[in-house]
């Protein structure tokens, strides 16, 4: 009887069995993520991307409709398809659907919330540019000028916690804490509809936590941005809200964020 081959049987990679859309998005990603297109550069027309990806034009246009959405690229004079770099707000967005999507819960934010906030703030109090400063000012006067619209106090909260969070000097942190005040819009107007003292609560936080900041006093920050943060819970706590159910997204919350 023949001896059986010891010789291994050769594994091939899997096919790629991706619409050719996403195929060519990705083929181009992956050269901007390399380095090799670099922000600026003009892609070839959609006609020379066809016929050197050896696909239809309908196809590439889609791949490059995918890419826009991505803020990978972008259209320059002309029409002509120029490479771009995503801004802060445009991965923030990303990032907010995708949670969104994965019906986090409230808690899992919350406790993203308390490690990161208190962070930012003491990062802040050490990195924070006069133009950050200033617009932290002006939130916190427009805050206490209208603590009866809870529009205006909502977009305030958003804003405070994202400007502390840009002047932490820190790209990584920043885009990491930027969607949760908008993932929590909604427990927030719930809170704001039942807990009366709320919005007080919220003033007088931030007032300590701007004075910590101005102050440069990174301990004052984090302390009080910490407080703040687990004060806000305890009114979750008393407006009935249930921290295990997954967050609700509202078309209001983009509005805010944008």
């Amino acid at each position: 009887m023949a001896a059986v081959s010891s010789r291994k049987t050769a594994v091939l990679p899997q096919l790629d069995t991706a619409p050719g859309y996403k195929r060519v998005a990705k083929l181009i990603e992956a050269e901007i993520v390399a380095g090799r297109l670099k922000e600026g550069d003009l892609l070839p027309t959609e006609g020379d991307l066809a016929d050197q990806l050896g696909v239809h034009r309908s196809t590439v246009r889609e791949g490059i409709r995918s890419l826009e959405n991505s803020g990978l690229v972008r259209r320059a004079g002309g029409k002509r398809l120029m490479v771009a770099t995503p801004d802060a707000s445009s991965i923030a967005m990303s990032n907010i659907r995708a949670l969104g999507l994965k019906q986090v819960s409230f808690n899992e934010l919350w406790e993203a919330q308390m490690e990161l906030e208190p962070f930012c703030a003491k990062l802040a109090a050490t990195r924070m540019t006069e133009d950050i400063e200033a617009a932290l000012v002006r939130n916190v006067d427009r805050l206490r000028s209208n603590l009866d619209n809870d529009d205006v106090v909502i977009e305030s909260d958003i804003e405070f916690h994202r400007l502390i969070a840009a002047a932490s000097g820190n790209a990584v942190v920043a885009l990491v804490a930027a969607p949760i005040g908008v993932l929590l819009f909604s427990a927030t107007v719930q809170l704001y509809q039942t807990v009366a003292a709320a919005r007080h609560r919220l003033l007088a936080a931030h007032e300590k936590i701007l004075e910590g900041l101005i102050a440069r006093d990174a301990a004052m920050a984090e302390t009080w941005m910490r407080r703040h943060i687990l004060d806000f819970k305890r009114g979750y706590e008393i407006a009935g809200f249930d921290f295990n159910a997954p967050i609700q997204l509202e078309a209001r919350a983009f509005a805010s964020f944008s």
